[in-house]
C-alpha cells in the first residue's frame, strides 16, 4: 500500500509529537462501540440526572467494532510509516476508556502526564509503571474518538512538542527510566508548550509520540465523551543510536530530544 502520511505530516509528528487522522473509522463503527460501552456504565443513557460522576473508567474491549476501528489497511500503513514495518503489534483489544460526563464536580485525573509503558516492581500498581528513553514496550499513544468532541466536551490537552523535552529528561535515566509518578513530578520543570485540544468527529484518531505530555480536563458540554487511549505496542525495541538503516519518525523525535 502506498504511503498515507505526507512529508509535512511526518515532520509534524517528529517536531510537534502528534498527527491527526480524520475518518480513521466510520460513524457506524463508533456508534456500535458506544452502544457496547453504555452497557457497562451504571447510569441511565437517557437521563442526564443519573450522570453523577465526572468520569467512569472502563477496561479492555475485544469486540469487533473496537478491533475494527484501529485495524484498517490505512491505519496499518500509517503505523508502518511512523514505526517501521513489522515493528509493532496490531491492536486486538482497545482500552482504557475514561468516559467523561458533564459535571460541576472536578475530575481527579486532570494532571499533566506521560503514559508509562512497562511494569515496575509491582505490576499491579499502575503508578509504579515506568517509561525509559527507548520507550520500552510502547510505539505510540493513541487518542481514539468514539464520539464527537468539541472544545466543550473535555478534549484531551496535548502539549505540542513536549515529547522532545521528555526525551531529553529520560536520556539521563538509563534503561530503568522513571516511574509514572516520578516523571509526572518533573513535568512542570519543562519549557512551557502550546496547548492543543484533541477535538474531532467520531472516527478521529490522534497518533501521538509515546513521550507526549497530555492532560484531561473537566467536561463543560452536554453529551458524554467517549475516547479510548490505547497504546500501540512495540514488537522489539526502538533504535535511537548506531543504526545503519536510518531512523523511523518515532525514533527521529527521540534523537531530536537527546541531541
Amino acid at each position: 500500500m502506498s504511503e498515507i502520511l505526507s512529508t509535512k505530516e511526518i515532520e509534524q509528528f517528529i517536531h510537534q509529537g502528534y498527527v491527526r487522522i480524520d475518518n480513521a473509522f466510520s460513524k457506524e463503527i463508533a456508534d456500535k462501540a458506544v452502544d457496547i460501552l453504555w452497557k457497562d456504565i451504571p447510569f441511565d443513557r437517557n437521563d442526564a440526572a443519573t450522570w453523577t460522576a465526572p468520569v467512569i473508567r472502563l477496561g479492555m474491549y475485544l469486540q469487533e467494532p473496537f478491533v475494527e476501528s484501529l485495524n484498517s489497511e490505512t491505519m496499518h500503513a500509517i503505523f508502518d510509516q511512523l514505526i517501521g514495518k513489522d515493528r509493532w503489534i496490531p491492536c486486538r483489544n482497545v482500552g482504557t476508556f475514561p468516559v467523561r460526563f458533564p459535571s460541576d464536580k472536578q475530575p481527579n485525573d486532570t494532571g499533566k502526564h506521560v503514559d508509562a509503558s512497562f511494569p515496575g516492581e509491582d505490576p499491579n500498581n499502575f503508578l509504579e509503571w515506568r517509561v525509559n528513553v527507548k520507550s520500552k514496550g510502547r510505539a505510540l499513544l493513541m487518542l481514539v474518538l468514539y464520539s464527537d468532541v468539541t472544545e466543550n466536551d473535555a478534549p484531551t490537552i496535548i502539549y505540542e512538542g513536549s515529547h522532545i523535552d521528555v526525551a531529553r529528561l529520560l536520556a539521563k535515566e538509563g534503561d530503568q527510566g522513571l516511574s509514572f509518578m516520578e516523571l509526572a513530578a518533573k513535568l512542570d520543570e519543562l519549557p512551557k508548550r502550546r496547548e492543543v485540544y484533541a477535538t474531532g468527529k467520531a472516527g478521529t484518531v490522534y497518533l501521538c509520540h509515546p513521550f507526549l505530555v497530555h492532560a484531561a480536563q473537566p467536561h463543560r458540554g452536554t453529551v458524554p465523551k467517549f475516547m479510548a487511549q490505547p497504546p500501540l505496542l512495540l514488537r522489539g525495541e526502538l533504535c535511537i543510536a548506531g543504526s545503519d538503516n536510518g531512523y523511523t519518525p518515532v525514533e527521529e523525535a527521540i534523537r531530536l530530544g537527546i541531541g
